[in-house]
């Protein structure tokens, strides 16, 4: 297959993106966006080309297409992957998976049926400081880690609405989940957290935590605290840290989302810091390349030979980031601690 005739369901921020890291892949042919808003497609096909749908069935069955990229918010997923996986055609999906386990879980029951190759937008971990950070502390015995994701308030109508985005942990703060679970290399076993809203804050519809605090346990012993915060003004913190005996990783994953020239080395499009203290020895790396570029590349070569062994993100494996972050939600309600070695306790 030397040439990719691609498609995308969903057409806005996180999908334009991918259509220009796409447009730039000499063996790539954006060839329709669909979207809900008839316009917002029109306007992404003048741009980057292709032929606007507001129906995916249709745009599924009319053309020819070798990989859909699905961008759309949390809780419009389900139906869209169920449709594509049908007709057997490859899946990159952005993140989060779903705000319901249930979802999730049958989207994955028909990859798994349909043998579908499949990449999830997790884009941090093709970074080229986590690969650093991955190889350094597979040599070590991480006991904890600390992360943050302590920001503004997204301007997206949806997000601010508990039901729709599942709440900052669950679609923001993925990220910083996602990339504990996978430097720390062990399944979660137990989830304890705590939620807190502004009382004295009126926004229309909001009902998610202005901040939540949560305390995780892996079945290695690695004990994980995770912030999030979105009612910051002019400040913000994202980072992970991570601390071994006489070894502490701090990173601050790049958080660009303009896709940037990769051949770039201007300050503002870094992919990410990382920076090393062994005892007091501190070493820091800046590395000027985006995550996003290199997991459209992973995922269009993954399509053309059938060899997805370079994909750094599963849809099994972000089932797992899905699951902690919704034992957050779970925990958050009941007080409780998640046990998640207990069968269907996010049922």
């Amino acid at each position: 297959m030397e040439h990719l005739r691609v498609a995308a369901i969903g057409a806005g921020g996180m999908a334009s993106g991918h259509f220009r890291n796409l447009s730039d892949f000499e063996d790539v042919e954006l060839v329709a966006i669909c979207d809900i808003s008839e316009a917002q497609a029109i306007r992404q096909c003048k741009k980057y080309g292709g032929k606007p749908y507001t129906n995916y069935e249709m745009m599924l069955d009319k053309e020819h297409i070798d990989a859909v990229y699905i961008c759309i918010p949390p809780f419009a997923h389900g139906e869209p992957e169920l449709a594509v996986c049908q007709r057997q055609i490859p899946l990159f999906i952005e993140k989060p998976l779903s705000t319901q386990m249930k979802v999730a879980q049958k989207i994955y029951q028909a990859i798994q049926e349909y043998n579908i190759i499949t990449s999830i937008g997790y884009h941090w971990r093709y970074q080229h400081n986590i690969n650093l950070a991955k190889s350094l502390l597979s040599e070590q015995k991480i006991v904890g880690a600390l992360g943050y994701w302590m920001s503004g308030f997204p301007g997206t109508p949806w997000w601010s609405i508990r039901e729709r985005s599942g709440g900052q942990h669950v679609e923001q703060t993925t990220h910083v989940f996602d990339l504990c679970r996978y430097l720390v290399n062990s399944d979660v076993v137990s989830v304890h957290g705590f939620s807190a809203q502004d009382s004295t804050k009126v926004i229309k519809n909001h009902n998610v935590d202005d901040m939540s605090i949560i305390n995780i346990r892996f079945a290695n012993g690695v004990i994980v605290n995770i912030t999030s915060a979105c009612m910051l003004k002019k400040w913000s913190r994202v980072r992970l840290e991570l601390f071994c005996d006489g070894l502490v990783v701090e990173i601050e994953p790049s958080l660009e989302l303009s896709f940037i020239d990769t051949s770039s080395t201007d300050e503002g499009t870094k992919g990410g810091n990382l920076r090393i203290n062994r005892s007091g020895q501190i070493e820091e790396h800046i590395h000027y390349m985006s995550g996003y570029v290199t997991e459209d590349r992973v995922f269009i070569d993954a399509v053309k030979t059938g060899n997805t062994s370079q994909i750094r993100s599963t849809y099994a494996d972000s089932l797992k980031t899905l699951e902690l972050t919704l034992a957050a939600s779970l925990s958050f309600e009941t007080g409780k601690v998640v046990n998640l070695k207990e069968p269907g306790i996010l049922d």
